[in-house]
């Protein structure tokens, strides 16, 4: 039987050690992603067929990546009847989408395991051979000893949307009728990879019960098939 050279058995190594790399990131790409929505609305019965346009940031910071957040939030709102209103013109409903970004520190229990080391006694094999004594790990493992209580930095995301109907009030003065903020605490996530989960989250139900919380919770492998909405 041949054998590979050992260059070659070097790179089939290599590529392995690669594929389990590629396998361990998809794996974390794919952990549950849960937000906590909480919503209030007097949505009106009449918006069907109507248009729908964007509040933008008077400072036009990161003005590209808040245009990504509206291609997400236009897909829900089409999805409800509405369309994006012709380049320049303001909509029936306004459309506020304001981000956040932080961390914050919660007290955690964890538990806690001891390796424990016993004395393993001389033996005598068949041959006759004897085996001196020795210290060694036990082999039922390591024994839970307790809990201790550890600081654990989370990240916190948000997003807030507000849709303001601008039908009968007056010039400037729109009215709520809709306001959502989602929020994710966690690991730490990029938030541009979080925000299409958040923008589902706030129309999951829409426009769901008065200030009721509710958990939203994604599959992450199930649920990275969410696509933008191309800005028009």
């Amino acid at each position: 039987m041949k054998h590979p050279p050992p260059a070659s058995r070097i790179g089939i190594r290599c590529r392995l050690v690669l594929a389990a790399l590629v396998a361990g990131l998809l794996t974390a790409c794919a952990s549950p992603i849960t937000a906590k929505v909480t919503s209030f609305n007097q949505w009106p019965g009449n918006v069907a067929g109507s248009t729908f346009s964007y509040i933008r940031p008077t400072d036009g910071i990161n003005d590209l990546e808040q245009q990504a957040y509206e291609g997400y939030v236009q897909v829900e709102l089409e999805r409800l009847g509405l369309k994006r209103a012709p380049q320049g013109q303001v909509g029936r409903i306004e459309v506020d989408i304001v981000t956040g970004n932080g961390t914050r520190e919660r007290k955690v229990r964890e538990a806690v395991y001891r390796d424990n080391y016993i004395f393993h006694p001389p033996y005598r094999n068949a041959a006759g051979h004897v085996f001196p004594g020795y210290w060694g790990p036990d082999r039922f493992g390591s024994r839970y000893v307790g809990d201790r209580e550890v600081i654990q930095t989370m990240q916190v995301s948000s997003l807030r949307i507000r849709l303001l109907d601008t039908q009968g009030n007056p010039a400037g003065k729109p009215r709520a009728v809709f306001e959502s903020r989602a929020v994710y605490e966690g690991d730490n996530e990029d938030l541009p990879d979080l925000v299409p989960y958040l923008v589902r989250a706030v129309f999951d139900g829409f426009p769901g019960q008065n200030g009721k919380v509710r958990l939203v919770k994604f599959d992450g492998k199930a649920d990275n098939s969410i696509k933008l909405k191309s800005p028009s």
